[in-house]
C-alpha cells in the first residue's frame, strides 16, 4: 500500500508523541542512557523525515531513516528486558514501528520506479 510523505510524518508524529509519553515514565537510573537514546534515535527519525521529504535523492536518506527504526526496535527490546516497559507496550510500540516501517519501505519503491 503506498503511504504519502505526509501521511508518514503525521503516523511518526503520532507514533513519537506515544513514545515519549511511555519513555518519561523510564525509572530514574535509566533516564539518561536507555530513555535518552530512545528518545533522541526517534527524535532523529523525525529530522530525517522531513530532511528527505525536501530531498531530490531521496533513497539514501529513507534507508537510513530505515535503520534507525531498526535500532528502536533493538532499543526497545532492552526496554523490555530491563523492565521498563510492560509487555503490552512493547507490542503496541513494535507495531507502529512496523507499520512506519512499512511506509518507509514503500517510499523506497516509489523512488526507484522514478
Amino acid at each position: 500500500m503506498h503511504h504519502s510523505p505526509v501521511v508518514l510524518f503525521a503516523f511518526w508524529e503520532s507514533f513519537l508523541l506515544d513514545l515519549l509519553s511511555r519513555t518519561s515514565k523510564f525509572r530514574k537510573d535509566l533516564r539518561f542512557t536507555l530513555t535518552q537514546r530512545i528518545d533522541n534515535t526517534a527524535l532523529d527519525v523525525m529530522e530525517l523525515l522531513i530532511e528527505a521529504r525536501w530531498q531530490k535523492d531521496k533513497k539514501r536518506q529513507l534507508e537510513l531513516i530505515s535503520t534507525y527504526i531498526d535500532k528502536l526496535r533493538i532499543l526497545l527490546r532492552l526496554a523490555l528486558r530491563l523492565g521498563a516497559l510492560d509487555k503490552g507496550g512493547y507490542e503496541h510500540l513494535i507495531r507502529g514501528l512496523d507499520e512506519a516501517g512499512r511506509m518507509v519501505g514503500g517510499w523506497i519503491k516509489q523512488q526507484g520506479q522514478k
